[in-house]
């Protein structure tokens, strides 16, 4: 029969990627507090900083853009993947219907093979049939 697809695993919109990270940031404190007190010898000149922070900030855009074309290729797999389970379930069910329309015509077959005066005919296969024998079997 026909069943929902349970295959998404994928996070939905607002949540993160690991527990503690909101929106690419480290929930510890501030990017250039940890680098500047980090980094023993000189403090880092403001363009530094600002070169830092652009960088950063270029990977974050680059980052959800990256995921956001991942979950777009997952939505995608999953419109394929039920569009063929229904033509899956289709097909299965024409297979069932042209099965029993087999059946059902064997058995006329059958039925008719009982009472066909060509078949019982010795000579039907060495002489054509006669015309007029041939359009008493089939139906009118």
């Amino acid at each position: 029969g026909e069943r929902g697809c349970s295959l998404r695993s994928r996070r939905g919109p607002g949540r993160s990627a690991a527990p503690g990270m909101s929106h690419g940031v480290p929930a510890s404190g501030s990017v250039l507090q940890r680098s500047a007190s980090s980094d023993g010898n000189q403090p880092e000149s403001p363009e530094e900083d600002d070169r830092k922070i652009r960088r950063r900030e270029k990977n974050r855009v680059a980052a959800q853009r990256s995921r956001k074309k991942q979950t777009q290729k997952a939505d995608k797999l999953h419109e394929e993947y039920e569009c063929l389970e229904q033509e899956n379930t289709s097909l299965k069910r024409e297979i069932g219907k042209l099965t029993d329309e087999m059946k059902h015509l064997s058995e006329v077959l059958k039925d008719h093979e009982k009472i066909c005066p060509l078949l019982h005919c010795s000579m039907n296969f060495v002489t054509i049939p006669r015309p007029d024998a041939l359009t008493s079997c089939l139906p009118r």
